[in-house]
């Protein structure tokens, strides 16, 4: 799989450019298969009857894909998007066919997890979309194939200071050392919102009870 960085030059090439030098002359593609509306090229200059009519020139083919219709709405990005940043697991699932997963390396933290008495695997989120902040039921992806339940917090954490944005899920009856590791990280409900408690023990209660409900929810995962 290839991934284009949309940067600046990305912007600026014209859509013939697109298809001569990028998509022939640097990745000898043999064939594209699109949706039936995408654009491409500098003012999206180009669409599907462009890459058409290139194809037929060049000698290469082009497939257009409809619309996957869930007998709502066409299924779309956006709605994807618009689904995680609302904290609806259940919808963006059902749209994607799988759970939204994080994917990185589990890195050193301020221990406050381990301290409370819920050690998390601290995980930058990088690049990916931010869904609704709050507590998360998830469950965990080791290197070795292992599959963990737990309870997630994604946020800044406003009980401590400074704020720091983290995704740090806690994996239930798992006391293994994680560090270095990459490990995926699959959302399947949201719990809560993000909160901040004046005192230690109402968080530990609050994490406490957040853990109880992911096992309820994650019951049958």
């Amino acid at each position: 799989m290839l991934v284009l960085p949309f940067d600046a030059v990305l912007a600026g090439t014209s859509a013939e450019d697109f298809i001569t030098r990028l998509l022939l002359d640097r990745y000898g593609a043999k064939g594209v298969v699109t949706g039936a509306d995408f654009v491409f090229g500098k003012g999206r200059g180009g669409n599907v009857v462009t890459l058409a009519d290139h194809a037929r020139r060049l000698g290469f083919f082009t497939e257009m894909v409809a619309p996957v219709d869930d007998a709502e709405e066409v299924i779309s990005s956006s709605r994807i998007r618009e689904a995680l940043q609302a904290g609806d697991c259940t919808a963006a699932t059902h749209l994607l066919t799988r759970p939204f997963t994080v994917r990185n390396i589990v890195q050193h933290g301020d221990k406050n997890g381990r301290l409370l008495g819920f050690p998390t695997a601290n995980l930058d989120m990088g690049q990916y979309l931010r869904p609704r902040y709050g507590i998360y039921a998830v469950t965990g992806k080791l290197p070795d194939g292992r599959i963990l339940k737990g309870a997630a917090n994604l946020g800044i954490r406003p009980s401590f200071d400074p704020p720091k944005e983290l995704l740090e899920p806690h994996f239930f009856d798992f006391a293994e050392d994680l560090y270095g590791q990459e490990i995926d990280v699959a959302f399947h409900a949201f719990i809560r919102p993000e909160a901040k408690f004046d005192d230690m023990d109402a968080l530990m209660a609050q994490i406490a009870s957040d853990c109880d409900e992911a096992k309820r929810l994650l019951s049958d995962v």
